[in-house]
């Protein structure tokens, strides 16, 4: 498959400061993201990175600049259609309902986005299928499933609702290097076939040899500094 190269997150210039803070956390950054490529964003704690992450999925606004999405801003969007139909979330502790099942984790994240879909369940078990969970595990009580098989359904879940960027955060934090190099090649699939954009934080080096871009964050600004593209 041709994989087309093109901006799907556009940053410029972007600053934040929290409220009652007396300097900015984010200073000026520009970067873009583009689809059919993995992004990862690296940086010691404190640098910016869950910040920035947090502006890129919409959960907030930058005090300065701007943030585009396929070319409009963020912050005359809507935000909340953003988050639900446009970028998808993974999470480094997976936040899954541990008592429910892996489909009902999935279709409750689509009832809560106003999914259309029709038959969510058989949606939820088709996408799982993709992600290596069996039907029988994904009937299973989250808490039942392994750390590689609970970070699937966080993918699964982020994947639902058929989203031009995904951006995880630590996505391979709590695994083991086996499980760490399966779920990386989840991300690949997803950026070099599918032609998403892929944004990952980490403090991993192994996460960052998969990189076709390594953006590195420090004291609020942020540089191209690798990749293999």
């Amino acid at each position: 498959m041709t994989v087309t190269t093109v901006s799907a997150l556009t940053l410029k210039d972007v600053t934040y400061r929290y409220p009652g803070a007396g300097h900015d956390v984010l200073r000026g950054i520009n970067a873009e993201f583009n689809n059919g490529q993995v992004h990862t964003i690296v940086g010691k704690s404190g640098s910016g990175k869950s910040t920035l992450l947090s502006l890129m999925a919409g959960l907030d606004v930058c005090g300065g600049g701007e943030i585009t999405f396929e070319g409009g801003s963020l912050a005359s969007t809507d935000r909340d259609r953003y988050r639900a139909k446009d970028i998808g979330v993974v999470f480094q502790g997976f936040n899954l309902v541990t008592n429910a099942t892996a489909v009902e984790n999935i279709v409750l994240s689509m009832n809560i986005a106003g999914s259309t879909i029709r038959d969510k369940s058989a949606h939820t078990y088709a996408v799982l299928e993709q992600l290596g969970i069996s039907a029988e595990d994904a009937g299973r009580p989250v808490l039942k499933l392994s750390g590689g098989q609970q970070q699937r359904v966080g993918i699964a879940r982020a994947l639902s609702h058929d989203p031009a960027v995904i951006i995880a955060d630590e996505p391979t934090g709590n695994l083991d290097q086996k499980t760490e190099e399966e779920i990386l090649g989840i991300f690949i699939h997803l950026a070099h076939v599918e032609n998403r954009c892929v944004i990952i934080v980490t403090h991993s080096t192994r996460v960052t040899q998969i990189a076709d871009v390594i953006l590195g964050i420090k004291s609020g600004k942020m540089d191209v500094v690798g990749g293999l593209r």
